[in-house]
């Protein structure tokens, strides 16, 4: 006598007494969910806002301000100061972002992360 497969309410056909497809579906969601929860908390530990940024974009800005609170020198990070005012850094996130750091001769301190289009436009003489 061989067992027969039951319906479940979802729709899906199986044996056993739950819908193991649902309820892989259901982790999913929920460990995205968790997720995506995480990510947005984390946020909160940010010296500036990145919270418009490309997911790519907040984890290298990340990385580069840890390197800057350990006290790296913004040269590691390929860092230029600006010619009109050399109290500005300019370091490169990717090709398109640009973190804004200002000099406060001990330490750096973080301004913001512009995209490279908003960088060009804030200098001078261009």
């Amino acid at each position: 006598m061989s067992k027969r497969k039951k319906r479940f309410p979802c729709g899906h056909r199986g044996y056993g007494q739950i819908c193991h497809k649902c309820a892989a579906i259901q982790c999913q969601r929920e460990q995205r969910k968790t997720n995506k929860v995480e990510w947005e908390a984390a946020f909160a530990a940010d010296p500036i806002d990145l919270t418009e940024l490309p997911k790519n974009v907040v984890l290298k800005a990340r990385t580069i301000i840890q390197g800057l609170q350990e006290a790296r020198n913004y040269r590691d990070f390929h860092g230029k100061r600006l010619r009109h005012d050399r109290f500005i850094i300019s370091i490169p996130v990717t090709r398109n972002y640009r973190l804004i750091c200002r000099d406060y001769g001990s330490f750096l301190n973080p301004e913001a992360v512009v995209s490279h289009e908003d960088y060009n436009v804030c200098k001078p003489g261009r």
